[in-house]
């Protein structure tokens, strides 16, 4: 049962620290596109991939008092702030859960923008279609995100990067 918890528990000892509640959703579905294996299920909401699963476990490796979150007032708008806890690396410990290095994906991705890996995530969403049809599907779901090819261009260049 606590296997799905400890997977993230590595994702955050990796990551030490991430800000945002948006990035880590992005993260997460990125690296589960990237054959990391998180079982929380996604679908497509406001901000691309969401997983109403992935919010649900972060609430509760919080109640645990294995990860902190720390909720910080930015005028017009709140942002949260998630790192591993010494109980959360004590249970870390006792675990004998095993994933693919994740560390430089991880880093790869803390140095982008939230807007950024909502474009990527929201891409790898329809990986099912071919690129130009992608490109299309971008410009219609986020049409008010107004992403230009050269956005695009970076991001196909990022996922070719990450997914290797």
């Amino acid at each position: 049962m606590l296997a799905n918890h400890a997977k993230l528990m590595k994702f955050f000892s990796a990551s030490e620290e991430v800000v945002g509640r948006k990035k880590l959703q992005k993260m997460i579905y990125i690296l589960k596109k990237c054959g990391v294996p998180y079982d929380e299920k996604y679908e497509f909401h406001f901000y691309g991939p969401y997983s109403e699963e992935l919010t649900l476990r972060i609430e509760e490796l919080c109640n645990l008092g294995f990860i902190s979150e720390v909720k910080e007032d930015k005028s017009n708008y709140y942002q949260y702030r998630y790192g591993m806890t010494q109980q959360g690396e004590e249970f870390l410990n006792h675990s004998q859960v095993e994933l693919p290095p994740i560390e430089d994906k991880i880093e790869k991705m803390k140095e982008k923008s939230s807007r950024f890996l909502e474009l990527v995530s929201t891409m790898l969403y329809f990986d099912d279609l071919t690129k130009a049809e992608i490109e299309e599907k971008i410009q219609v779901v986020k049409k008010k995100s107004n992403y230009t090819s050269k956005d695009l261009e970076e991001a196909w260049q990022f996922i070719e990067q990450i997914q290797h």
